[in-house]
């Protein structure tokens, strides 16, 4: 059985605006160039999905979104969904993050629901199962 490579993800949170965020992508495309030993991924905000898939076209490093609605359309202010994120190319897709859970009250019910929809549309899913500090102690 052939192991799987690993992947080295790095989630931006609410963090980088245009010009960080491709400053960002430049270093690490310039650092990362060649390194074959695993799988890299960034997720930026948002606002820098389209500029990240340009900036990283022709390169191995690969791109996803931190987050994504269950449902495929629908009056849901704010959210994004997976055929948004499949439209513009994105293949990856945090889902569950602790902090959407502790913030916005995400639950395992609503975390399945998003895998699903993720899984359905053919974005890989990178599902949270982590804890808070509190909750681990």
């Amino acid at each position: 059985m052939a192991q799987r490579k690993p992947l080295m993800a790095g989630n931006w949170k609410m963090n980088k605006v245009m010009g960080d965020g491709l400053e960002l992508i430049n270093g690490l495309k310039n650092n990362l160039a060649g390194v074959t030993q695993c799988e890299v991924l960034v997720c930026p905000p948002f606002t820098m999905l389209v500029p990240a898939a340009i900036a990283l076209k022709g390169t191995e490093i690969k791109w996803g979104a931190q987050n994504m609605h269950w449902e495929a359309k629908g009056a849901y202010t704010g959210e994004i969904s997976a055929s948004m994120l499949t439209d513009i190319g994105c293949t990856y897709v945090i889902i569950g993050h602790s902090e959407r859970r502790q913030f916005f009250g995400e639950t395992d019910d609503s975390v399945n629901k998003k895998m699903k929809a993720a899984l359905g549309a053919g974005i890989i899913p990178i599902v949270c199962v982590g804890e808070t500090l509190a909750e681990r102690e």
